[in-house]
């Protein structure tokens, strides 16, 4: 961040310096919200959580190095206190960034891959020059401004996640640091029991666009009918991207490996490219036409573009992570969070990585779908019922409607099949390490797994497990 005195962040914050806090004193960063990741200079911002209270950590961060505490009550520790720390870190935030005149800021939203396409477009960006980039998906009230401070005078780009639960969640995060080019990906099902209805979803992912100077960019897919429209929320000029013709950055002669890795020729009004994708799925190549374009609008040739794009790795954990064990084996961890979208695209995907071999999941009850939750969570079982698995394991709680479907699918796939098509074994345990445990013995060399739920279930651990199982 840019170093800054005590006293000047009390009033950026409207706070009042406590616990013999030297006004003098410069807080250099990083700004933190975990007392573990402290480091001499720090800020560190005290949060009450449901479980833990950051006040009861004040003083131990300031043994590890903090400069000081930002707190809502007073500490045994040189402090800022501030009515809302929320409020404190986005304010802020905001001021560091307004003092970033030569950084241009990009807003990355959309129901699903913001993370991925965030992480493709920091390494385009940070071919031309210092980016700052979100670790993970920081994207709320609390890792977007998070993330802000992490920038310097040194900052060029600042590539930033979007997220909202609710309506004008992402037009408060755009005044934090408002953004110069916005890139809206799709709109889906996540958070539609939070919004509604996809229109609603819609309405708040188009906060993006609406924050644009009119000398800004959006950066807008044409494939979907709900992005397209958001053009005409904007004063700023419009890029397309997508797989039709009618998209400025389109993708053309897709083609994909045994691997379900994604090959293709990136067309640009200024020429085109080979791109080769080491990211696995078919909803990659949307992720990457997005962070294309967007890398288009900066200038970049786009034979630089597609070299980034053919180069770059998973960066982020959980997602579309595909690892084979010694004894050949592969467990696919997409586990990090789950929406009917994002299900869907993951089953597509294990059926060609998994082609011509044993194919089993473990997923769980989708969350947050509010009145369509039954039928959403049975339509996702049908998918997994239907979709030629050998066995299925639902794991947690609410599981009635996935079992209903994927049973459902299951009969239908088999009536629809050759004869001696066999049902897929389809079991419910209560949790993570269970499903590691059922899962485990039925397993052989050649199978493929895919692990995928919301964050709440934690089946990341599933995956590991099954990984620390190798061989045996």
């Amino acid at each position: 961040m840019i170093p800054l005195p005590l006293a000047r962040i009390a009033e950026i914050t409207s706070g009042a310096l406590s616990g013999m806090a030297d006004p003098r004193a410069v807080v250099r960063g990083p700004v933190v919200i975990d007392s573990r990741a402290v480091e001499p200079g720090s800020l560190f911002v005290a949060f009450r959580g449901a479980r833990v209270d950051g006040h009861d950590y004040a003083a131990q961060a300031v043994r590890a190095g903090a400069v000081a505490v930002l707190a809502g009550r007073p500490v045994e520790a040189p402090a800022v206190i501030v009515p809302d720390t929320t409020a404190a870190l986005a304010e802020l935030a905001t001021a560091q960034a307004a003092s970033l005149p030569d950084a241009t800021v990009i807003g990355v939203t959309g129901s699903a891959g913001k993370t991925t396409t965030k992480d493709l477009l920091a390494r385009l960006t940070a071919r031309i020059g210092p980016t700052i980039a979100p670790a993970g998906n920081h994207n709320n009230e609390i890792g977007h401004p998070l993330t802000v401070l992490k920038a310097g005078l040194d900052t060029r780009y600042l590539v930033l996640e979007l997220s909202a639960r609710h309506i004008g969640n992402i037009a408060d995060l755009a005044r934090i640091a408002p953004p110069t080019i916005g890139v809206v990906l799709n709109v889906g099902t996540a958070h539609i029991g939070e919004f509604g209805g996809k229109e609603a979803i819609a309405k708040a992912k188009g906060e993006l666009v609406e924050a644009l100077p009119r000398t800004g960019v959006a950066v807008l897919n044409a494939d979907d009918p709900l992005v397209h429209a958001m053009a005409t929320r904007t004063d700023a000029r419009v890029t397309l991207f997508g797989r039709g013709e009618h998209a400025a950055i389109r993708a053309e002669d897709v083609v994909a490996d045994e691997r379900g890795r994604a090959s293709f020729t990136l067309r640009t009004p200024s020429g085109a490219a080979p791109v080769r994708l080491r990211l696995y799925g078919a909803h990659a190549v949307d992720n990457a036409l997005a962070a294309a374009a967007a890398g288009y609008e900066l200038g970049l040739p786009v034979a630089a573009i597609a070299e980034e794009l053919s180069a770059a790795e998973p960066r982020s954990r959980w997602r579309m992570e595909v690892t084979d064990r010694p004894d050949g084996v592969t467990i696919v961890n997409d586990a990090y969070n789950a929406n009917p979208d994002s299900m869907r695209a993951a089953f597509e995907t294990l059926a060609v990585l998994g082609r011509d071999r044993r194919r089993f999941a473990v997923i769980a009850a989708l969350r947050e779908l509010g009145e369509d939750s039954e039928a959403l969570n049975t339509e996702v079982g049908r998918l997994a019922g239907a979709g030629g698995l050998t066995g299925l394991i639902v794991a947690g709680p609410d599981a009635g409607p996935v079992l209903q479907g994927a049973h459902a699918g299951a009969e239908q796939a088999q009536r629809g099949g050759p004869p001696g098509t066999p049902l897929p074994r389809i079991v419910h345990v209560p949790d993570a390490q269970a499903a590691a445990a059922e899962l485990g013995p039925w397993l052989r060399p050649g199978d493929v797994v895919l692990v995928k739920g919301p964050r709440a279930m934690g089946l990341e651990r599933t995956a590991e497990l099954l990984l620390g199982g190798a061989g045996r």
